[in-house]
């Protein structure tokens, strides 16, 4: 049995209906799931949900709460850190938890956000023409970002945390071993700890094969571990087949660093549970 919080339906960037992502937990012995399509944003980007669906959103979700008693199901969104634009706190009051993320550092010349997880293209733009190409830089203001999300619009979860690292392709840009890096990711991790923030745990990236390890890395981790930050593992889903892909693989990541217990949502509010890498153990969760 497993629990999974980010996941995308076709309010967004999803292929899946919120009734298929559903069932697709029920085949798969999810016995709670979030749904958390991507927010509205203020300006133009084709994955995230159009602003007029909001309410259609909230709705779909409350209906499938009401129809169903067989799995627990919340009620999110994964919403943009953009300074002065978009935070989660702006929808928080209407949500069971946000997952907050960093996808946009600074703007292009122009004044288009940059998108940093995006094509190769995208990010060189940028990197090019925002940063001079010092990846020090534009990587040190994606964690400064980061920090800035979690003490200024504080969401529940933060998500992908380096997940910036998905251009770093054969080490081209940086070292995760050089000490500028570790010392942004401390510091971010400190904001999680000071904040009571839940760390997510995303396997996306290693499913998708564009990454090794997940989202953070195993280091990052095990010094999350030692600060004491709570963890959920999710798998960033954007297909119904996608609720557990690699899940058993992380999970025993984890367990080996030393983690025991998983944040999950049950019965309104979250609970830590005991895992292993086969699952969750809801005998344990309190009704």
């Amino acid at each position: 049995m497993w629990a999974n919080y980010h996941t995308h339906s076709n309010f967004c960037d999803g292929r899946g209906t919120p009734d298929e992502i559903l069932n697709s937990a029920k085949h798969k012995h999810v016995l709670s799931i979030g749904l958390s399509s991507h927010a509205p944003l203020p300006f133009p980007k084709p994955w995230c949900m159009k602003a007029d669906q909001l309410e259609d959103y909230f709705l779909t979700i409350s209906h499938l709460n009401k129809s169903e008693s067989g799995i627990e199901i919340a009620c999110g969104l994964e919403v943009d850190y953009v300074p002065d634009q978009i935070g989660p706190a702006d929808l928080q009051s209407r949500l069971d938890y946000t997952i907050g993320s960093i996808h946009f550092v600074d703007a292009l010349p122009d004044g288009t956000p940059w998108e940093v997880d995006g094509a190769a293209e995208t990010f060189q733009q940028g990197f090019n023409s925002i940063f001079r190409k010092n990846a020090r830089s534009a990587i040190s203001r994606y964690f400064e970002l980061t920090r800035e999300m979690i003490a200024r619009s504080t969401p529940d979860i933060v998500g992908h945390l380096d997940k910036i690292k998905i251009q770093n392709k054969n080490n081209s840009l940086f070292q995760e071993s050089e000490s500028w890096y570790r010392a942004e990711v401390r510091q971010t991790l400190r904001q999680i700890r000071e904040a009571e923030c839940v760390l997510e745990v995303n396997t996306r990236g290693l499913y998708q094969k564009k990454t090794v390890d997940p989202y953070p890395s195993p280091w990052v981790l095990a010094q999350a571990h030692e600060l004491g930050l709570p963890v959920t593992l999710s798998s960033d889903a954007h297909h119904p087949d996608q609720l557990t892909c690699e899940f058993t693989e992380t999970a025993a990541i984890l367990y080996e660093i030393g983690f025991r217990h998983l944040m999950v949502w049950y019965t309104g509010r979250w609970q830590l549970v005991s895992f292993n890498p086969h699952g969750i153990q809801f005998s344990e969760l309190s009704r």
